[in-house]
């Protein structure tokens, strides 16, 4: 009779079926009983290794719990529903949400996580950008799928991180466009013509986000202290189903084919023709009767620092007043019709402006003003970084007028220009190379010494 083994030990042996199999001891199930793990390999030498790779996972504690692990759809749909849609911020989920249906799933979705390798990844990252994708947006696509790898490894569903072992591409920073002094001044004067001239005012002086300046609301504007409370924005949000089957809710807006060369039905579409619907489409949100969540809505920054308060510069105060004056008029002339959100910015009937509006308005303004276009965010935060820093104001205050969490992030909103690039050099070229007397036409002679003035009286002689 052979000596009985001492737990935990591992058993090597050699199968009926030709393979050499290994069972390891990781430990005790969630029911109580053994959990055995199993390795096979048509060598002894192999399924030795496998053996002792797990062996030395269980002494780490590192091991991957017991059972089968998900798919990477699998997993992306729980870390979404039920862990991020915790932390993050209602705009950030949708992106999240739309970047997992259109590029994670279709690319990596049915591998389970325990067998994604790295070849995968980047497989997937050389086809997003022969179809024509930025590396910016492949970038957000690595760092999302990262993000739910790496909760997946700290529950031990994982080994590793297979993502951080990946290069994602790398993006050049997007180049700044700000206004100059000049042609801020030209935009503001033809915002001027305009009722939601105050409006550009704030986002071109104060650096204002747009979310921020259309969701300020009279009850976080102190006139008295002279400071702008941001403790809102005004986003909006994708709608969310309501119903109990959203993909029978949407089912007379499915459309699973590709539409003909000659679509009139999206002549209108900026982008073209909208992709087919998926099999199982639980999208058009917007048409279900109890839908919810969605549409134009307050809600908050992202940072503690977003919600700092912002000194507004006294010129503005006047107007500010004088804005209120003739917004509490339009309220008593549409009586019943004003609906009373509170915002500073408001349509002739008290809603809050709609950010796709305030957009295309930016863009007609610099038409107006006979500006080159540019992107909203140029034209109102890194112009006021950068005309901050023409006019002598230090980096650490640029920041906190800014609202932002670090001073590397406000360096890359404030842009040099060539003035001060020319005036600087200038300062450098008159210290290593000091200009040199003007020379003129009247001409000095330097006085001889007594023995010159002696010898040519001889020769004279």
């Amino acid at each position: 009779m052979s000596p009985r083994k001492p737990n935990m030990e591992s058993s090597i042996y050699f199968g009926a079926d030709g393979w050499w199999h290994g069972r390891v001891t990781m430990g005790v199930r969630n029911d109580g009983s053994p959990d055995r793990r199993h390795r096979r390999a048509r060598t002894e030498t192999e399924v030795r290794r496998k053996v002792k790779q797990l062996e030395k996972l269980r002494e780490s504690g590192l091991a991957p719990v017991a059972g089968r692990k998900p798919t990477v759809e699998q997993w992306m749909t729980t870390y979404l529903t039920t862990i991020a849609s915790l932390k993050l911020k209602p705009r950030s989920l949708d992106d999240y949400w739309s970047k997992t249906r259109n590029d994670i799933v279709p690319g990596v979705g049915r591998h389970r996580i325990d067998k994604l390798g790295p070849e995968h990844l980047e497989r997937m990252y050389a086809d997003m950008l022969r179809e024509g994708h930025a590396p910016s947006h492949v970038l957000k696509v690595h760092r999302i799928l990262s993000r739910a790898l790496k909760i997946a490894h700290r529950r031990r569903m994982i080994v590793e991180n297979i993502a951080t072992l990946v290069d994602p591409p790398t993006v050049d920073e997007t180049e700044a466009n700000p206004f100059t002094m000049k042609e801020a001044k030209a935009f503001l004067l033809a915002a001027a013509k305009r009722p939601t001239s105050l409006r550009w005012v704030v986002g071109v002086g104060m650096g204002f986000r747009q979310g921020e300046a259309l969701g300020l609301r009279w009850k976080y504007v102190d006139l008295e202290a002279e400071l702008f409370h941001p403790h809102w924005q005004l986003q909006r949000l994708t709608w969310r189903h309501g119903c109990d089957d959203p993909h029978a809710c949407g089912e007379r807006l499915h459309r699973f084919e590709l539409c003909p060369r000659d679509c009139n039905a999206h002549r209108a579409y900026t982008r073209g023709c909208p992709k087919p619907c998926p099999t199982g489409c639980t999208s058009h949100a917007s048409a279900c009767p109890a839908r919810q969540g969605g549409g134009l809505v307050f809600t908050r920054p992202k940072t503690k620092k977003s919600r700092n308060p912002v000194p507004i510069p006294p010129p503005f105060i006047p107007f500010l007043r004088e804005h209120k004056a003739h917004q509490d008029a339009a309220r008593a002339a549409a009586d019943e019709l004003w609906e009373d959100t509170d915002a500073v910015f408001s349509r002739p009937d008290g809603r809050p402006i709609d950010p796709r509006a305030d957009w295309q308005e930016f863009k007609d303004l610099l038409e107006e003003a006979g500006l080159s276009d540019r992107r909203l965010y140029d034209g109102s935060r890194h112009t006021a970084g950068t005309i901050l820093n023409e006019l002598g104001v230090d980096m650490p205050t640029i920041m906190e007028i800014l609202r932002h969490t670090q001073i590397t992030q406000t360096k890359r909103y404030v842009k040099g220009r060539s003035a001060l690039s020319r005036d600087a050099m200038r300062r450098v070229g008159d210290a290593f190379m000091p200009a040199t007397e003007p020379v003129t036409e009247t001409r000095t002679e330097t006085p001889d010494s007594k023995a010159a003035r002696a010898r040519r009286r001889r020769r004279i002689r």
